[in-house]
Parts: C-alpha cells; sequence; structure tokens
C-alpha cells in the first residue's frame, strides 16, 4: 500500500524524529510506514530512504534496482523486502550506490547527472514559513571531481557555531539529531568531507535542507538554512561552508543537524569533538 507522506523536524516544544510543527499537534508519529511509496517530481533515493528511516542500498535492493538507479514520479518502490526473501536477504557488495533526482516525465533516466541540476521551487509553507527556493550557487563554489567514498570517517567537525538548544533522544518518539541556535546568517560547514545527494526544500518540515554522503554507509543532512551554497553531485571537504542558518521551515532560527548510519538515526554527540 502507499501513503500521504507527513514529515518534518521536531520542534522546540515538541521533540520528536520527522514530525511536523507545532501547527499539527494532534499527530503524533510521522514515521512513513507505508510498505511503498509512490515516486514524486523531485524525489532523490536519498530523500525517500530519509522519509522511511531506510537504508538507501536496502530500497535499491528491494526494487532491483541497479546502475545507474533511475527512479522516476509515478513509480512504486517497495520499501520491505518481498516476503519470500525476508529470510535469505543478502548484504550488498562493496560498490557504491548512487542516486539522484527523478524525471520530470514518466520515463526512467539517469538520475546520478554528473552535471549540474536545478533545483524546484518547492510548494510546501510550514507554519506560514514561507520556504525560498533556492538558487543555484556561483560556478566558484562547485567542484565536481571525481572522488571515491572512503571506507569511514576520519574528521568530524561542528557544523556551526552557536547555543546547543536540543539533544538526540533514542526514544521512539524522541528528537533524532540536535539543534543548534545561532543568527540567522551564520555559516553552516560540512560536518565531514563528502558529496552533496540532496540540495532543495522538497521534505516537509525541514526547510531548505542538506543531505551529505561521507562513505557508503553515513549520511548528514542540514536543515531550516536561509540559503544554500552548494549543488547536488558537488564533493565538500570537513569544515566547508555549505549554507547559512536560518528558520526555512521553522519558527525558530536554527541548525537541525542529523547523523545516520545505514538508515538508522546516531547521536551526532558521540561523533564530533568536545567543544573547548
Amino acid at each position: 500500500m502507499t501513503a500521504q507522506l507527513a514529515l518534518g523536524c521536531a520542534s522546540e516544544h515538541k521533540p520528536a524524529p520527522l514530525v511536523v510543527l507545532d501547527s499539527q499537534p494532534e499527530v503524533k508519529d510521522f514515521h512513513y510506514r507505508a510498505d511503498t511509496y509512490t515516486v514524486r517530481k523531485g524525489d532523490t533515493l536519498f530523500a525517500i530512504a530519509w522519509y522511511a528511516n531506510k537504508d538507501y542500498r536496502d530500497i535499491a535492493r528491494y526494487n532491483n534496482l541497479t546502475v545507474p538507479y533511475s527512479i522516476y514520479p509515478g513509480q512504486a518502490l517497495r520499501l520491505q523486502p518481498a516476503k519470500a526473501a525476508r529470510n535469505a536477504v543478502k548484504e550488498d557488495s562493496d560498490q557504491s550506490v548512487e542516486a539522484g533526482q527523478t524525471t520530470q516525465i514518466l520515463a526512467k533516466r539517469r538520475v546520478d547527472q554528473p552535471k549540474e541540476q536545478a533545483y524546484r521551487k518547492s510548494e510546501n509553507n510550514v507554519n506560514n514559513q514561507p520556504v525560498n527556493s533556492v538558487k543555484k550557487p556561483p560556478q566558484s563554489v562547485k567542484n565536481v571531481t571525481k572522488k571515491r567514498f572512503p571506507a569511514q570517517v576520519t574528521t568530524w567537525v561542528w557544523p556551526a557555531k552557536g547555543k546547543l538548544t536540543g539533544t538526540f533522544n533514542r526514544s521512539e518518539t524522541g528528537q533524532k539529531g540536535i539543534e543548534i541556535s545561532a543568527a540567522i546568517g551564520t555559516p553552516i560547514l560540512a560536518s565531514a568531507a563528502g558529496k552533496v545527494v540532496y540540495a532543495g526544500n522538497g521534505l516537509r518540515g525541514y526547510g531548505n535542507l542538506i543531505i551529505i554522503k561521507h562513505t557508503d554507509s553515513f549520511l548528514s543532512a542540514y536543515a531550516h538554512n536561509d540559503s544554500i551554497a552548494v549543488s547536488e553531485q558537488q564533493w565538500v571537504d570537513a569544515g566547508q561552508q555549505i549554507a547559512r542558518m536560518g528558520k526555512s521551515g521553522t519558527d525558530f532560527v536554527k541548525l537541525h543537524f542529523e547523523v545516520r548510519y545505514r538508515g538508522k538515526s546516531l547521536d551526532p554527540l558521540r561523533y564530533l569533538p568536545k567543544r573547548q
């Protein structure tokens, strides 16, 4: 079956994972729990996996997606293994899985585009907070050099300066990241080296969002940005500025930062260095 997606970040007053804001308090659990998901225009495999708290490689395997892992609007993706295979699921090889944006027509094409991809204007408006369309960064900030993902992350840095106002909670309804508050426009930095696999505002409640892939298993996310300074498929270094802090998709100026390993949320404070 498919289900309508309703997701978002935790509010300041009611922390919860992937939750819309206080304008919809009657909804308590926003995990996407359906067995299938219907691809929409602008979706990426990484974004779909983020919605569902799944490893993108598992979704690729469940749906027999092979390189270059094309998806298209209207396609129904299985989010659980087929019943006959659930007791005999094999691990993927070490081959890297890449995924990018969907096509604008109902026809398959390569999704991990080597050239720059245009951003789209989102129709989402959370708590009457406008989410500005993301502008393409200037050519000077682009780095399209081909690289390979390392076996592990060697360096983590704090994604922003400011006050730590929210911490990770591993309970089912707890906040699945940390929140840092500072002045609007405060630089947002890549917490580790990697490749930008999502940059846009299509995920409800996250505002202008960036997702960076660091290894075949580690991803990090940076939500509520005022502006984005990188593009999808761009490689970035640890500590490189990728955005500016804002309040897109929320009521407060803050950064919502998450770290995930194979689709599972982890406490970012386990990896970030201790502050001086």
